[in-house]
């Protein structure tokens, strides 16, 4: 197996085909780390979500990043780190970047699901109040495992 470090561009790329990824926060020296559901344009990761620790914790402490992967084996692999930081959109200073991310979510199939009905189904609230936000992205790094001729032809056979 060959681990490569991927470009600035590559990284890029990759973001844009991806749509899960993990958001890591941190407060008072205790990371948290959850899985949400985004979209990337140019700089930014849009996401749609819902008030809760994340929130509280990324508004204390905006430095955040998003780990994404894409795992075919155990030898082929592709893990990308968006840097970066959080940005809340709320009404009505941000009323275009608001319908701009709605656009771009909205070309994801169920890109509202997982924020708010996994909310509403714990708390048995349909009331859920929801947000946009946006990670500023400051830097990525990405690694691109490909295994090797044969590990692959055994993983086939």
């Amino acid at each position: 197996m060959m681990i490569n470090e991927m470009n600035q561009e590559e990284c890029r790329a990759f973001l844009a085909s991806a749509s899960l990824g993990r958001l890591g926060c941190s407060l008072d020296n205790q990371p948290y780390v959850v899985p949400i559901y985004f979209v990337y344009e140019l700089d930014y990761i849009y996401v749609l979500s819902t008030f809760g620790q994340k929130t509280d914790w990324m508004r204390a402490n905006p430095q955040v990043c998003l780990e994404v992967d894409e795992i075919t084996t155990q030898s082929q692999w592709v893990s990308v780190i968006a840097n970066g930081r959080y940005q809340e959109l709320p009404e009505p200073q941000f009323t275009a970047e608001r319908e701009h991310a709605r656009a771009l979510l909205g070309k994801r199939y169920r890109w509202w699901q997982n924020a708010l009905a996994e909310r509403e189904l714990r708390l048995g609230n349909d009331s859920i109040t929801s947000l946009f936000f946006r990670l500023h992205i400051d830097s990525t790094t990405g690694l691109r495992a490909i295994g090797e001729p044969a590990e692959r032809d055994e993983k086939r056979g």
